[in-house]
C-alpha cells in the first residue's frame, strides 16, 4: 500500500450465525455495502469483536475480506495479541493473506513502560513484511502510547502510522504534532465524534465503527471535505455525532452497533460477550436510527 492512506476505513462487524459461528456470507454482504459508499476496510478491530475470536477465526475473517475485496480497496488487518511472540506469529499469518497493512494494538492486562512498548513494536515491525500501524486505545488496554514514543517509532521504516482511539482531540493532536515533519506517517482518527475536526487538522484518515450503521453520512464527511465543501462535511459530522451520542447512551460498541444493524435488517447475529438489550432498548434504537435505515 502507499504510505499515505486517506478517507474512511470502516471497522466492520464480524457476523455470527444462529449458532454463534462466523458467518462469511453475511460478512461479504457487509463488505460490499461499505464499498458501495467508497469506504475502505479495517478488519478484526474492536467492532469486529477481535477479543472473542480464536486465532483460526481471525485468519478466516481476514481471508474473507481479502477475497471479497479482490484488491479494489485497501484492507488493514488488526493484530491483537499480548505477547510479542504471539503478535508476530499471528501477524505473519495475517500478512500472508494479502492485506495491505496491519494494525497492532498495545499489549494489554500487564502495564508496560514506554521503552518496553518501543521494543515490542520494533520487534513486530522488523518481523513483518507488511506496513504496521500502531493502535492506541488505553481505556481498553491499560497501556498508552505517548507522542514521544510514537515519534521514536515513526522513524522505523515499516511503521507508517497510528490509529488513536483514546477519545480526545488532545490525544490525536499530540500524535499529529509529534509526526508533523513526517509527511508519510499517518495519524488515523478513531473517535467518530472527531472525524471532521481530524480532517481539518490534517489527520489523513479515520477508522469508523459507526460507519457500519451510517456508511453514507460518514463517507460524506470525508468526500465533502476532500471536495472543498467544508460546511457540508461539518453538517455530515453533526448528524453522525448526534447518532453516536444517543446510540451509545443505550450501550457502547460493538454490541450497540451490531444490535442496530440487526434491527435495520442486516443478518449479522448477536455479540458473543454477555450483554443484553431490553425491549425498551430495542425500541429506542429503532427510533434513533430510523434516518439511517
Amino acid at each position: 500500500m502507499s504510505k499515505r492512506i486517506t478517507g474512511v476505513l470502516t471497522a466492520i462487524v464480524t457476523p455470527f450465525d444462529g449458532q454463534g459461528e462466523f458467518n462469511p456470507t453475511a460478512l461479504r454482504a457487509q463488505i460490499q455495502r461499505q464499498m458501495q459508499y467508497g469506504n475502505d476496510i479495517f478488519c478484526n478491530g474492536t467492532n469486529g469483536e477481535f477479543f472473542v475470536l480464536h486465532t483460526d477465526e481471525k485468519v478466516a475473517v481476514t481471508e474473507t475480506y481479502v477475497d471479497e475485496v479482490a484488491g479494489k480497496v485497501p484492507v488493514v488487518g488488526h493484530i491483537d495479541e499480548i505477547s510479542t511472540r504471539e503478535t508476530i506469529k499471528l501477524g505473519k499469518r495475517i500478512a500472508a493473506l494479502g492485506v495491505d497493512a496491519v494494525s497492532v494494538i498495545t499489549p494489554y492486562f500487564i502495564p508496560l513502560k514506554q521503552e518496553e512498548l518501543i521494543a515490542h513494536y520494533r520487534a513486530v515491525a522488523d518481523a513483518l513484511t507488511v506496513p504496521v500501524f500502531l493502535y492506541n486505545i488505553p481505556a481498553r488496554t491499560g497501556n498508552t502510547l505517548t507522542p514521544e514514543t510514537v515519534r521514536i517509532l515513526a522513524d522505523h521504516p515499516n511503521i507508517i502510522g497510528i490509529k488513536d482511539s483514546a477519545g480526545s482531540y488532545e490525544s490525536l493532536n499530540g500524535f499529529l504534532q509529534a509526526a508533523k515533519d513526517m509527511p508519510n506517517f499517518n495519524v488515523l482518527n478513531g473517535p467518530d465524534s472527531l472525524i471532521h475536526q481530524g480532517f481539518v487538522e490534517g489527520y489523513s484518515a479515520c477508522i469508523s465503527g459507526l460507519a457500519n450503521v451510517a456508511p453514507e453520512p460518514i463517507s460524506q464527511i470525508w468526500h465533502r471535505f476532500h471536495a472543498g465543501d467544508i460546511d457540508g462535511s461539518r453538517q455530515a459530522q453533526e448528524q453522525v455525532s448526534e447518532l453516536r451520542k444517543t446510540l451509545y447512551a443505550i450501550a457502547f460498541s460493538p454490541a450497540a452497533v451490531k444490535k442496530t444493524l440487526t434491527l435495520m435488517g442486516h443478518d449479522v447475529g448477536v455479540s458473543r460477550y454477555p450483554i443484553q438489550f431490553s425491549e425498551q432498548d430495542e425500541a429506542a434504537i429503532r427510533r434513533i436510527v430510523s434516518a439511517f435505515a
